[in-house]
């Protein structure tokens, strides 16, 4: 179906806790995908659907062992695990030097998470600018989302990243005290660059809930609550 990509110039932003909230909500059958090359900690901070722990050796690091001989789309399930909720995760790189023998997986990933059938994918790239190889992956993808918080600093990062990327969007996360202030700012500062600029909650209460107490108290956090309008938004513009 659609491969949607959430990155960030300047730290990262909250990115994982992002493409976690968005797949919890999105209104179609999604893969969460951890393609940072620096390393993810979807292992450590997201329970299995068993209660128990995910296996940190199960997901891009087993895929690129076999991936060698030929990646195609229908051997992504293989190395996927499902954590509370039932969510479908390919858990990343548990440490960024494991990417320095994966350079050219890259390229066949995106392809391949693009192509998967009947479901769309969100992949968590991480920072851009350290490991430019993973610019391969994210020339698969439908859309392109670059996270930011309104500081000075790190919108000037985002205008400097976005006139040098295909991003078709900007999400802000934003203080709910600021939240649509904040995000109007951003918006007249990098709106001409990007089809979009929307917003997410910064609700760390809501952060530590996505961690694995899923249920009611999840569902009316701000942070599911402005996952859930903005997954629909980016549906739409596919």
């Amino acid at each position: 179906m659609a491969l949607i990509v959430l990155a960030a110039d300047k730290g990262a932003p909250g990115v994982t806790t992002a493409a976690t909230a968005l797949a919890a909500v999105w209104p179609r059958p999604v893969l969460l995908a951890e393609c940072d090359p620096a390393g993810g900690d979807l292992a450590y901070r997201l329970p299995a659907a068993d209660g128990g722990v995910l296996n940190p050796g199960k997901g891009l690091l087993s895929l690129g062992a076999v991936a060698r001989r030929g990646l195609e789309p229908a051997q992504i399930h293989e190395h996927t695990q499902k954590i509370v909720g039932g969510l479908d995760v390919l858990a990343g790189l548990t440490h960024g030097e494991q990417a320095g023998g994966l350079t050219w997986l890259w390229g066949p990933l995106g392809r391949s998470l693009a192509g998967i059938p009947g479901a769309d994918v969100i992949a968590d790239c991480g920072r851009l600018g350290t490991y430019p190889h993973v610019n391969d992956l994210i020339a698969e993808a439908a859309v392109t989302v670059l996270l930011t918080r309104p500081s000075l600093d790190h919108v000037a990062h985002l205008r400097e990243r976005l006139s040098i990327t295909k991003a078709q969007g900007v999400v802000v996360i934003a203080n709910p005290r600021r939240y649509r202030a904040s995000i109007d700012e951003v918006r007249r500062i990098v709106g001409q660059h990007v089809k979009f600029v929307h917003g997410l909650a910064d609700d760390p209460k809501g952060a530590e809930l996505l961690r694995g107490q899923w249920g009611g108290r999840l569902d009316r956090s701000l942070l599911i609550r402005t996952a859930r309008d903005l997954a629909g938004r980016l549906v739409s513009y596919q």
